[in-house]
């Protein structure tokens, strides 16, 4: 076996201990639990509320919009919170990488993200009495949208702040118009045709599109593009994530 090869679980292992201290730390932080759980809960009763929308419509939406939030409200807190507390250079001076602390931060948030969409889903199949048309793309779609959800989480927080609040404001500033394009409260094809094309450059889209597939076995797009789509929006935001964290890093030390 290579040096190589060793390093490479290695690092991954260091990540994983990054990742349980971001869990015993961050999930029951102030932003985390108002941004990630109370905000969308709140925002789609005051959408759904007195309308009559079939069962078919409102789980992809709620079931979109929980793991669009959730995994992408954990990573914005973590860098501006190290830097705060002046843990992230003992991080970096540790024998990890960047990437190792980011994959980290990565994975608690892709944590948070699986096991709080989980109560959406299960509340609209086992209390709300709705069916999945086809399990197989809501199984693989799910944890491909958190990761690529927590991997845009983790580009949000590249900023060089130690202020949770700055990144959770210009987070909550870029995700906010996404979910009013994304098909969660009107349907990708009932958009105007200015706000259609812009949903194409939305990952939450291509989610919410397998949701519905999921669902109701109707889409917009063929489930496997949006498959294909989101694992290509994952790699450009961890890349993404990695660059910018890197160019910001020496002004949080």
């Amino acid at each position: 076996m290579t040096p190589g090869s060793m390093e490479v679980p290695g690092q991954f292992r260091r990540s994983l201990v990054i990742a349980k201290k971001d869990i015993y730390i961050y999930f029951f932080k102030g932003p985390v639990l108002i941004f990630g759980i109370l905000f969308p809960l709140f925002l789609f009763l005051a959408f759904s509320i007195g309308r009559d929308l079939p069962m078919e419509f409102l789980v992809p939406g709620i079931v979109g919009m929980t793991v669009f939030f959730t995994a992408t409200s954990v990573g914005p807190v973590i860098a501006p919170w190290e830097t705060r507390m002046k843990t992230l250079e003992r991080l970096v001076s540790a024998p990890v990488s960047l990437s190792t602390i980011l994959v980290g931060d990565m994975i608690a948030s892709f944590v948070f993200g699986m096991l709080i969409s989980m109560v959406p889903l299960s509340v609209g199949i086992f209390l709300l009495g709705g069916e999945i048309a086809s399990p197989i793309a809501m199984i693989v779609g799910i944890p491909l949208a958190t990761f690529c959800f927590s991997a845009f989480g983790i580009l949000l927080s590249s900023p060089p702040t130690d202020t949770p609040a700055n990144v959770m404001m210009l987070s909550t500033f870029i995700k906010f118009p996404l979910i009013f394009i994304s098909g969660i409260f009107i349907s990708v094809g009932d958009l105007p045709t200015w706000a259609r094309y812009a949903s194409f450059l939305s990952p939450l889209t291509y989610f919410v599109d397998i949701a519905r597939h999921s669902v109701d076995g109707t889409n917009f797009f063929p489930w496997y593009l949006d498959l294909l789509a989101l694992l290509i929006f994952s790699v450009l935001f961890y890349f993404g994530a990695v660059a910018y964290h890197k160019r910001s890093l020496p002004k949080r030390l």
